[in-house]
């Protein structure tokens, strides 16, 4: 299962109501359309990542159900390895719920099942794997202690994107070369109120204690790389936004692609906001993944 990139994280089954205004507590809502995708934070990256050409591996764990199967079959259709995926027979598959407002925001609910099974002998049968990627990603919708486990393997780059925002320790941020998390991530890892200028973005990132490239992802403005002591702000392109649901992943999946191949950070950086930004503009998670020629054809007008 050796592959350029190796992906720790979740597998979801996702299902979207697209409705007018977000339900405030005690509210009934009535939503003008519904739709299924396939997702999970670790899956949609990996698929972010294959569909723009990279070598991808995915370690995680769905449930014995039919949403776990589609969800493999699906992966091994995008060209990425899926020998690392468990099947968890006590537990289901990963849900996450999803509304998106008439401004194209989202709410996001997730109910882990099997992601929350992935344990660290899971991690321990694929560590040549993980030893040999050129790029390590993953993320927070499975336990901490398994991310530490696969930090700690690595030999390559490691990217990770703390998402949903947790307290990470530092044998895992030690073990960091590429920090990932958007505003409200980066707040509550530094424990600050939600910075919104660029400035604000960047005091708060100095306060983490890494010494990681941090990259901070900004939604329809794009993203905040502090590196080296020296911060970039990288504009997004402007693209009808349907749907953010994915975006993220798909900043992280061109991201770890982009490292794969030795590109420069910055150069790096650049590719994952278009890539973001293209996501915003189909619905869903993973079928609003970019491909290769619709990323070059946005990255060249």
């Amino acid at each position: 299962m050796d592959a350029d990139i190796v992906v720790v994280g979740s597998l979801n089954h996702d299902l979207t109501v697209v409705t007018p205004h977000h339900p405030r507590p005690g509210e009934t809502v009535l939503g003008t359309r519904h739709y299924s995708d396939n997702g999970g934070k670790g899956a949609n990256q990996a698929v972010a990542a294959a569909r723009l050409g990279g070598d991808v591996a995915l370690i995680g764990r769905v449930g014995d159900d039919i949403h776990g199967r589609t969800l493999i079959a699906a992966l091994a259709e995008e060209g990425v390895l899926v020998e690392g995926i468990g099947i968890d027979e006590d537990a289901p598959t990963g849900l996450a719920v999803i509304t998106v407002d008439a401004e194209a925001e989202n709410t996001i609910v997730v109910s882990p099942g099997a992601n929350s099974r992935l344990g660290q002998q899971h991690i321990e049968a694929r560590h040549e794997s993980i030893a040999s990627a050129r790029v390590l990603l993953t993320q927070l919708e499975v336990p901490v202690d398994v991310v530490a486990a696969a930090v700690l393997l690595a030999e390559g780059l490691v990217c990770l994107n703390p998402a949903p925002a947790a307290h990470l320790p530092p044998s895992i941020l030690s073990r960091v070369d590429v920090l990932v998390p958007n505003r409200s991530e980066l707040a509550a890892l530094v424990g600050v109120s939600e910075p919104v200028t660029p400035h604000q973005v960047a005091e708060a990132a100095a306060r983490l204690d890494t010494d990681a490239s941090v990259v901070v992802t900004l939604g329809a403005d794009g993203a905040l790389l502090i590196a080296d002591g020296i911060t970039t702000h990288v504009p997004a392109p402007e693209v009808d936004a349907v749907d953010p649901t994915g975006a993220g992943d798909a900043f992280c999946g061109a991201l770890a692609e982009a490292l794969s191949r030795d590109l420069g950070l910055g150069a790096a950086v650049e590719r994952a906001v278009a890539a973001g930004a293209l996501a915003t503009t189909a619905p869903g998670a993973q079928g609003a993944m970019p491909s290769a020629h619709q990323l070059e054809r946005l990255l060249n007008n």
